[in-house]
């Protein structure tokens, strides 16, 4: 079923970029929450180890993922071709193609990193989370939606997936299945979305091939892949030593504290997703992107940098409550990343202004100084210390990042006041620890002086942002693809 796809509105950007982030935040902050949900129910059905068997596949694969996010869909994002339906033509054919040798990648790894790790039995899931890869592939007739900021539409074509995986995971961890669930879950949430979306397709499904545009897409792209092969190098070295030091328990220990925590950073990516096709469309104007980037910072720290801080003060109840005492050992590494977490939030999608820009390199550099400070920081301290090692070397990490991050910020948008937005997201996180460390140390009592203290500071922008909600907008989208 096609349905027509409009360009990305020449005007009334702000209301549509801010009421897009409320709606689409809420959104997904639900769909998110599924997800770590999923991982707090299969962890109460899972062993330890069990846990870790999953948690040694899903850094094997996971990472390897990362490489075939080599902003083709960034890149998709930010032209401007006159024929809408051949760029995305061009862009599903690369898609497919880089889809297609990253399975033949795969394919021969899966048994090397079997035997690296010395699980023989991880090559049959191994091949069949291949799959998903697939699935994620043939999702991308969603791309358009996404261009046009029809966020809608969009996020209703993207949620089959965690659903459908959501759904099948918890099923099958229920009845038995072990590790076998999320894998069996993650295929079929894979599988599920590439259905739907290939069936509201806008454009017609066809391959083309321009050199001149490989050219375009490869030099938007080589710093990402840079950057994708740092987080490899992160992942792999740390699951790695984890295993061989700690053994599956460890790994198990580390695979949920990433858990837990990815869940502030998939709210980041919400924000920083929504605002990718506006910040594009606006790219030429300084004025705008500062003031995007503000927005969106201070909106995502307010979620943020509380739910970092209030998961480091209150994760030992959860562990001993929720998840049980078995996880304990867990306790020092899922509170030392929960405050990376937070401290992360600290200008989050920078690397969205400079994709926009088509500037990718100091998001490559970045990410490679930041995976050699952690082989030479992190690596040696897991060694020595166990998960507390790895937590305090994963610290070190983010802050030489945030060092970094803060100099390219300055580079692209110079006049963004980076210290004062971080002094007033911090202050309702601190307020409500220190309220529950001297009084009570009582969830409610956290949560109720955050939002307290969060509305005082920032209710303007959140009154602002209900108001963007709230409002129509008159701008008039127009048609997608024009007469070459």
């Amino acid at each position: 079923m096609r349905t027509p796809v409009a360009a990305p509105p020449s005007s009334g950007l702000r209301s549509i970029a801010a009421r897009g982030t409320v709606v689409n935040g809420a959104f997904d902050v639900g769909l998110t929450s599924l997800g770590l949900l999923k991982g707090f129910a299969v962890a109460a059905f899972l062993t330890a180890s069990e846990y870790g068997t999953f948690g040694v596949l899903a850094a094997a694969l996971g990472t390897l993922f990362w490489l075939k996010q080599v902003g083709i869909g960034d890149r998709y994002i930010q032209q401007r071709d006159d024929d809408q339906e051949r760029a995305f033509q061009l862009a599903f054919t690369f898609e497919l193609a880089l889809c297609g040798v990253f399975l033949v990648l795969v394919a021969a790894v899966v048994p090397l990193l079997a035997w690296v790790y010395g699980e023989p039995h991880l090559i049959a899931p191994g091949l069949v989370c291949c799959l998903a890869v697939i699935g994620a592939a043939l999702q991308t007739p969603i791309w358009p939606y996404y261009r046009s900021m029809d966020f809608l539409r969009q996020r209703t074509l993207q949620a089959v997936d965690p659903i459908v995986a959501f759904l099948v995971t918890i099923v099958l961890a229920v009845t038995g299945a072990g590790f076998w669930a999320l894998v069996i879950g993650i295929v079929a949430g894979s599988l599920a979305g590439a259905v739907v979306a290939l069936w509201a397709s806008p454009y017609p499904l066809r391959l083309r091939w321009e050199r001149g545009a490989v050219r375009e897409y490869a030099s938007f792209s080589w710093p990402l892949l840079g950057a994708a092969a740092a987080g490899i190098v992160m992942a792999q070295s740390a699951t790695l030593v984890s295993e061989l030091t700690l053994g599956l328990a460890g790994v198990g220990a580390v695979a949920l504290a990433s858990t837990i925590v990815a869940y502030t950073g998939r709210v980041d990516q919400v924000v920083t997703n929504t605002l990718y096709p506006a910040i594009c469309a606006v790219r030429d104007r300084h004025d705008m992107l500062v003031e995007a980037f503000v927005k969106s910072n201070r909106l995502a720290m307010s979620f943020g940098v509380p739910f970092g801080v209030g998961l480091a003060l209150f994760a030992e109840p959860l562990i001993t409550d929720v998840l049980g005492d078995r996880w304990l050992p867990a306790l020092g590494l899922i509170q030392v990343f929960a405050l990376v977490a937070a401290a992360d939030q600290i200008g989050f999608n920078w690397t969205a202004f400079y994709r926009a820009t088509g500037n990718t390199r100091p998001i490559g550099i970045v990410s490679g100084v930041m995976a050699a400070v952690f082989v030479a920081v992190a690596i040696p301290l897991l060694i020595a210390d166990g998960l507390s090692g790895l937590g305090i070397g994963m610290a070190v990490t983010t802050g030489v990042g945030l060092v970094l991050r803060a100099y390219f910020i300055r580079r692209l948008l110079p006049g963004v006041p980076l210290a004062r937005e971080v002094l007033r997201a911090l202050t309702p996180a601190a307020l409500g620890a220190a309220a529950a460390l001297l009084l009570a140390q009582h969830l409610l009592l956290y949560v109720a002086v955050v939002a307290v203290a969060t509305w005082l500071l920032q209710g303007a922008l959140l009154r602002e942002a209900l108001g963007y909600l709230a409002r129509r907008s008159a701008a008039q989208a127009e048609p997608a693809t024009r007469p070459a």
